[in-house]
């Protein structure tokens, strides 16, 4: 499917350390992927790795800088997080193919499990964290995109925020992503965290993906939140227009996982996520049907 799309460009939120390290911190789950396997992550042609979340430092800051170094010699880009404050608050600089530069910030709140102390500082590694949703920090942020910022330009910014489970779209998170929109002129936030699809909103033509679930994860098996059939993920594919910068489409590509692999989703499979994706979006003035190969796309 991927390949059927041949986007311009690929990212991923890499909720995992990449490390040997044995720096663990006491924090519940700590997930480490070893680096003879980030051929896993070339193999699917990435370009870029988020990594402001609750796992890029589970195995210390070691950890974090083994993460970049193997991530870095592998070709892959990063942002959100880095050896000090200003490489964490950098954006990764992306060029497909039309000659068209993608900037990439990454951002973590709190509110998803980030420790505070894992904050990048002019001394120490770590990740690139919100002090909070205001409208004051929208701004700066603006300003840091218009510094940065060249005539053409696509800005993505990437949020890792709230909890794990539930649709429910915090107000605060709204008024956050418009205002980025806002000040910031940003064409598309990419918003993380939940373990499966929340609802979408189109703001002044712009996407806000509040919660792209999971991709692929080692959940399978973990009870309690059946109902929200988190096996059940999507890829997203958006299609921004290279003058207007607004979005011109916005196809959801549905799978499911199982032993490690993506299957294509059963058609009861994708009629449950329509629905469900409809419902949510809804409420935040878009809708999604189903096209009758099976894949999703967004109405607004």
């Amino acid at each position: 499917e991927v390949e059927r799309c041949r986007p311009d460009l690929r990212i991923i939120n890499l909720e995992t350390s990449v490390t040997t390290s044995s720096d663990w911190q006491l924090k519940g789950i700590n997930y480490r992927m070893h680096p003879d396997n980030v051929a896993c992550l070339t193999a699917a042609g990435i370009d870029c790795c988020v990594l402001a979340n609750n796992h890029v430092l589970d195995w210390g800051r070691a950890g974090l800088l083994q993460t970049l170094a193997t991530l870095r010699g592998a070709g892959l880009a990063t942002a959100g997080a880095g050896e000090n404050v200003a490489e964490a608050m950098a954006p990764a600089r992306l060029e497909i193919a039309s000659g068209q530069r993608v900037l990439l910030w990454a951002w973590g709140a709190a509110t998803s499990g980030i420790p505070r102390s894992w904050k990048a500082s002019e001394s120490k590694p770590g990740v690139a964290l919100l002090p909070d949703l205001s409208i004051e920090t929208a701004r700066s942020i603006g300003a840091a995109i218009r510094e940065v910022r060249r005539p053409g330009d696509l800005v993505v910014v990437s949020i890792h925020w709230g909890g794990n489970w539930g649709y429910a779209v915090p107000a605060a998170h709204r008024q956050f992503a418009r205002a980025l929109i806002d000040e910031g002129d940003v064409d598309l936030i990419h918003g993380h965290s939940s373990h499966h699809p929340k609802g979408i909103e189109i703001y002044r033509e712009r996407p806000i993906l509040y919660g792209c679930g999971d991709f692929i994860n080692d959940y399978e098996g973990i009870s309690g939140y059946e109902e929200l059939r988190s096996e059940l993920v999507l890829g997203y594919l958006a299609t921004l227009d290279p003058a207007s910068h607004r979005l011109a489409a916005l196809e959801l590509l549905p799978f499911r996982m199982r032993r490690f692999r993506l299957e294509r989703a059963a058609p009861e499979e994708v009629h449950w996520l329509r629905d469900t994706l409809d419902r949510e979006s809804s409420a935040l003035g878009a809708g999604v049907v189903a096209d009758p190969d099976g894949r999703l796309m967004l109405r607004w």
